[in-house]
């Protein structure tokens, strides 16, 4: 097989059960019939008792010998080749579909087999059928299939969908082991990307004087997250190498400076994606954290602390361009699926020394399904946090035009009550292709209507300063998704998302995240020209970001969000990562103990 190579590079295939998996789309069954079904594509046993030429086409009487009774056939291309082969007296095995007219029995284009018993797969790939034939009769055997770890069950039903002996082999399998098997295999491979460095420092600073200091108290999945982050900080072996998923507004920053107190008498640094989210962080540093810690920040033409002796460095990707930057053995990013990998990389390797490498954390708001969860913790340890430090009083409603005026009173209500009021356009200009209203068409309407409203978007050079201005003294903030993730707005209580059918769910949560920051009662309001929209009115039901996670995969394909650490937007054939955990759960456990 010197050309296997290729072929598996054409058809993306990494793996023997990559190639496993490339189920047969249809069969061929070749096998003789037991009765006659109108209908279905038969093969028979027949002798050729008429032959007639009509309009220059064949017309050709069989007698099936099993059942005595007839079968007319008409060759509607007909060659000399198919007036040698049909001659009177003749036997052949025939297939074809099988109709009846007028209570005469008919199968038009028959083709005569030279071998017939076999059930043929036939496989739709981007390589020839042969090709692709001859990959499966030389990988998929018995013996290689148990070597990779499958079971009994596994085993036969994979070769009986391969190499069935009865048509029924190929109708009535078990979907569940085709589920297994392709979890199983992705987290095997997973499992063998995983590389382990060891660590430049053991980390183990005092962590109890720092959270007896806080002014409230952790939630049980901080304490959880925290207690994993520490027993990854005192290996030596193994840098640590953790991705902490957190839900709006569950609290990961606490995360952060906890892992900071951890660090410490050693350097700690942490890369956020904008100079806003790097000042609240700072803010929160300054704030909490020990007297006895310095504390740097690092924005692109502004500094404040020395980075160059501080033990906890915030900054925003300016980090990178710093060519004096000190090495640090704790390296966290936050939102990290907003930098490219090769950023996240470059930091990382700006602090690793040799052989040794940095303990590394990542953070992300971007919730996923539990089940993605365990299957990409083979390649990076995943926590988790599902909860809030309290409950957040939002309203989710859908509106459309008709409830505008409704609209426009809860705004003003909200308002008098010193609270802001955020707007997303899904554009800046006008656009012929969307049926919505652009922030400069709807500017006017709301500048006339209201003092301090502000406006910003993707490409405001000078949005974080609009961000921090609305924050001190704003009324309403029109914007576009550029708000989606990060920035707090403690006194956001009120939240309308235009043309929310357009936006992903995910971005919906992360958008709603912004209002009820301090646990004030907020709404949500998504305008839609569509208001039977089903999957904003599952979006309206709950707030749980990983609950909305789940509902994305069954209105979409699923993807991988580790981003730049896997192939991304991966797609599962069987596997549904929204109803499938306990089989994930399995898997895993299989793997683990291989």
């Amino acid at each position: 097989m010197q050309e296997a190579k290729a072929l598996f590079q054409k058809l993306k295939i990494t793996s023997l059960l990559d190639l496993a998996l490339h189920i047969p789309s249809s069969y061929n069954n070749t096998t003789l019939a037991q009765s006659i079904k109108i209908g279905e594509v038969q093969t028979f046993e027949a002798k050729v008792d008429e032959v007639s030429n009509i309009n220059g086409r064949l017309r050709i009487g069989f007698y099936l010998l099993q059942f005595n009774r007839r079968i007319s056939s008409m060759l509607f291309k007909v060659t000399p080749y198919h007036r040698q082969l049909y001659t009177l007296g003749s036997q052949h095995y025939i297939q074809g579909r099988v109709e009846e007219y007028r209570g005469f029995l008919q199968m038009n284009q028959a083709k005569s087999l030279k071998k017939v018993g076999e059930i043929i797969p036939k496989y739709s790939t981007e390589v020839k059928e042969s090709s692709m034939r001859s990959l499966i009769e030389y990988y998929i055997s018995e013996q290689n299939l148990y070597a990779e770890g499958l079971d009994s069950l596994e085993v036969a039903t994979l070769l009986g969908l391969h190499y069935p002996q009865t048509i029924q082999q190929t109708q009535t399998y078990d979907r569940d082991v085709l589920k297994f098997v392709e979890a199983f295999n992705h987290i095997k491979k997973l499992r063998g990307k995983r590389e382990d460095f060891p660590a430049l420092d053991v980390l183990n600073g005092e962590l109890i004087p720092f959270v007896k200091s806080l002014p409230f108290q952790l939630t049980k999945e901080q304490q959880k997250v925290i207690y994993e982050v520490q027993q990854d900080l005192k290996s030596k072996e193994k840098a640590a190498k953790r991705l902490i998923i957190g839900d709006v507004g569950s609290g990961k920053t606490v995360v952060i400076l906890a892992a900071a107190v951890m660090a410490y008498p050693k350097k700690s640094i942490l890369m956020a994606p904008t100079s806003l989210l790097a000042v609240q962080i700072y803010d929160e540093a300054v704030k909490f954290l020990p007297q006895s810690m310095s504390i740097a920040l690092v924005k692109q033409g502004k500094t404040e602390g020395d980075y160059l002796t501080a033990d906890f460095v915030v900054g925003t990707h300016a980090l990178l361009y710093k060519e004096d930057l000190p090495k640090a053995s704790l390296v966290m990013v936050d939102e990290q699926h907003r930098f490219g990998t090769k950023q996240r990389a470059i930091l990382e390797q700006l602090m690793s020394s040799k052989e040794e490498k940095p303990h590394y954390l990542q953070f992300s708001a971007t919730p996923i399904p539990r089940t993605q969860a365990m299957m990409e913790s083979e390649l990076i340890d995943v926590s988790l946090i599902t909860t809030t430090p309290f409950e957040k009083d939002i309203t989710t409603r859908i509106i459309g035009k008709e409830d505008f005026p409704e609209l426009l009173e809860d705004i003003k209500e909200q308002i008098a009550q010193n609270h802001q009021v955020l707007i997303i356009y899904p554009l800046v200009e006008e656009s012929t292709q969307i049926p919505y209203q652009s922030i400069e068409e709807g500017r006017g309407f709301w500048e006339k209507k209201f003092q301090n409203v502000y406006v910003t978007h993707g490409k405001d050079k000078n949005k974080e300063e609009v961000l921090r201005k609305f924050r001190d003294n704003g009324e309403i903030l029109l914007a576009t998704t550029v708000v989606e993730v990060g920035i707090s707005l403690p006194c956001l209580t009120l939240i309308v998302i235009v043309g929310a059918e357009r936006l992903g769910l995910a971005t919906l949560h992360q958008l709603r995240g912004r209002v009820g920051r301090l646990g004030l009662k907020s709404w949500c309001y998504l305008f839609t020209n569509n208001k039977k929209n089903e999957r904003l009115r599952s979006f309206t039901q709950t707030m749980s970001g990983f609950e909305i996670a789940k509902l994305d995969l069954k209105f979409r394909n699923s993807g991988d969000i580790l981003d730049g650490t896997v192939q991304s937007g991966l797609q599962f054939r069987w596997l549904n990562l929204a109803d499938d955990e306990q089989i994930v759960k399995v898997a895993k456990e299989r793997v683990q103990n291989l």
